[in-house]
């Protein structure tokens, strides 16, 4: 989730085809011609050489990680999960005696959604707070801010959720835990197309937004790919209030679904004034959507985004144990039911405590080592595999809208145990 320009990106990080036409508002209008990603260029990227400056040594008595989110900026219940979830994560471990044998804090940092802050809050965990490594962040903007910091003095970064293909490009050190917007934009594509059988959908994204750019265009690749048409694609501005204009142009369309891959805050507002315009088909989404304040900024249960569908990390409805159990210990400590983030927030910790804990030491680049080989770690969002690009290999939910809950609708996979990376770019 980000927000710079996804043709820089493209051009100067992936090698993908430049998007040309990212803010097309004609009728089958593309943002661009393609959206497949070259593995070799961004193995390249990745592993490019890049000189590790030194970095203040880890405290010698405890174990310290940093954790970088939105606590107070547009996307604050986003920030909200992911601490909650590192902070259940850091009292488990604590309880089972810390890790290397001293205890484990977190010291937490607000980006307020600004990529500047991000900058400025990592090099202060790092050169203040000498952590060990560092958590975060949720949007793809703040981890593409921080990140280069990260790889600059050699400590590892895992981000829990952001899922712009480009995070992790910027270095070996940096890792993620959450699938990436081409498989994402796959998921959903595949969903329309097979499970709710519509032919024509129409795209709405957040042109300021890397991660809404990203996974619009991920989307109508794979949606054309599969035969369907792309009847409209518009775009916003998070600071808009009014979609009228859009949303009039997209009903002109007929489209038989909407795409909508943005954040939960204009998502809600979208779907009020679609809803008051007329346009009855269901909305899509991605991840963005996945807060506590989406329903309620649709005008609340069973309203504008009632039996809506969007693709997730993981449902807190899955009857298995882990999941259960995840859910039970997150209620009664914070008294609601975690979302995805908070879910891979909870992941994200335990993936690098299992890396500290085999790597045996506080060394920076021994722990970098260790989570670049995590396999089939039992995360409560699915066995996490991190692959050659620090990626996490792993599927994907759909969710419904129902009331004021996410439930369950389909799991998808990518086809013949291929990792989800490789299988989006080759759809």
């Amino acid at each position: 989730m980000s927000k710079r320009s996804w043709m820089l990106w493209a051009i100067s990080l992936l090698g993908v085809v430049a998007f040309s036409a990212c803010t097309s508002k004609s009728r089958g209008g593309a943002l661009a011609s393609s959206a497949t990603i070259d593995p070799a260029a961004r193995r390249t990227e990745r592993n490019q050489a890049r000189p590790i400056e030194p970095a203040p040594p880890p405290d010698p008595n405890r174990i310290v990680i940093g954790v970088y989110a939105d606590l107070t900026g547009d996307n604050s219940t986003f920030g909200e999960e992911t601490r909650n979830g590192v902070a259940l994560a850091v009292e488990e471990i604590n309880k089972q005696g810390g890790l290397l044998g001293k205890p484990v804090e977190a010291r937490y940092e607000d980006t307020r959604s600004d990529p500047q802050q991000a900058r400025n809050v990592v090099t202060k965990l790092i050169q203040q707070e000498r952590v060990v490594a560092i958590i975060g962040e949720v949007a793809s903007t703040m981890s593409l801010a921080g990140g280069p910091i990260c790889q600059r003095y050699g400590i590892p970064m895992i981000s829990p959720s952001s899922t712009n293909p480009a995070v992790t490009d910027k270095g070996n050190y940096i890792f993620r835990v959450c699938f990436i917007d081409p498989f994402q934009g796959y998921v959903m594509a595949k969903f329309a197309a097979e499970h709710l059988k519509v032919k024509r959908v129409a795209i709405l994204y957040d042109n300021s937004s890397d991660y809404s750019k990203g996974l619009a265009q991920f989307f109508e690749d794979a949606f054309r790919k599969m035969g369907g048409t792309i009847t409209n694609v518009l775009t916003y501005k998070p600071q808009d209030t009014d979609f009228r204009s859009q949303l009039t142009t997209i009903r002109a369309g007929n489209p038989e679904a909407i795409f909508i891959p943005g954040y939960y805050k204009s998502v809600g507002l979208i779907a009020r004034q679609a809803r008051e315009l007329g346009i009855q088909v269901p909305l899509l989404g991605g991840d963005g959507w996945s807060s506590p304040k989406l329903v309620e900024g649709a005008g609340g249960p069973g309203k504008a985004l009632e039996g809506c569908y969007f693709s997730d990390h993981y449902a807190p409805d899955t009857p298995t144990p882990q999941v259960q159990e995840f859910v039970k210990q997150y209620q009664e400590r914070f008294g609601k039911t975690p979302g995805g983030l908070a879910a891979l927030a909870y992941d994200a910790a335990r993936v690098l405590f299992d890396a500290i804990k085999r790597a045996g030491t506080l060394n920076r680049a021994a722990i970098r080592d260790a989570i670049a080989r995590t396999k089939e770690f039992p995360g409560v969002t699915g066995a996490i595999t991190i692959n050659e690009f620090g990626d996490a290999d792993k599927s994907a939910v759909v969710l419904q809208v129902k009331g004021d809950q996410f439930v369950f609708v389909t799991r998808i996979m990518p086809e013949s145990g291929q990792p989800a990376a490789e299988k989006a770019a080759t759809q």
